[in-house]
């Protein structure tokens, strides 16, 4: 399924990502080797027994890829050219192995390019929940976004 184009995403249009993805253990350890970080709070369940958590946190870098990921099918799927920055992210509350996230995404705002034609800047919110409805991670993401090719145009 291609991704939307410029021209369809509107101010404060709500798309909800399409399925929902539980977390494994071992996305989260081949993540943490993929990336070298070593962190006892993602890797030693040992050691995370005495902490507030009671067991390892998952990385939240493993979080905000997977959030922004589980969005791209029914939105921006072979529509985008680039991602431009990704700014506010945060992890309101901690997801740990056998939660399982679901995704929202808002557009903030569009506007065409100033120096391309073909393409536009939008601006997304992407927000992550667990099983309980909770909001584990959020971000505001902007991306360069092509336009609706020119013959299609009406």
């Amino acid at each position: 399924m291609p991704g939307l184009f410029l021209e369809d995403f509107t101010d404060g249009l709500v798309i909800d990502a399409e399925w929902r993805r539980t977390v494994t253990e071992a996305d989260n350890v081949l993540f943490c080797g993929m990336t070298m970080n070593v962190a006892r709070v993602h890797l030693d369940a040992d050691h995370m027994t005495g902490s507030e958590f009671g067991r390892p946190l998952v990385n939240s870098l493993y979080t905000l890829g997977l959030m922004i990921g589980m969005s791209v099918h029914n939105t921006t799927f072979d529509t985008t050219v680039a991602n431009l920055g990704m700014t506010d992210v945060t992890f309101p509350r901690p997801v740990f192995v056998g939660d399982t996230l679901s995704v929202r995404t808002t557009v903030l705002g569009s506007r065409e390019s100033r120096s391309r034609p073909d393409a536009g800047i939008v601006t997304f919110r992407h927000e992550a929940f667990n099983q309980r409805g909770e909001t584990v991670a959020l971000c505001t993401r902007s991306a360069l976004m092509r336009r609706r090719p020119v013959e299609a145009r009406s």
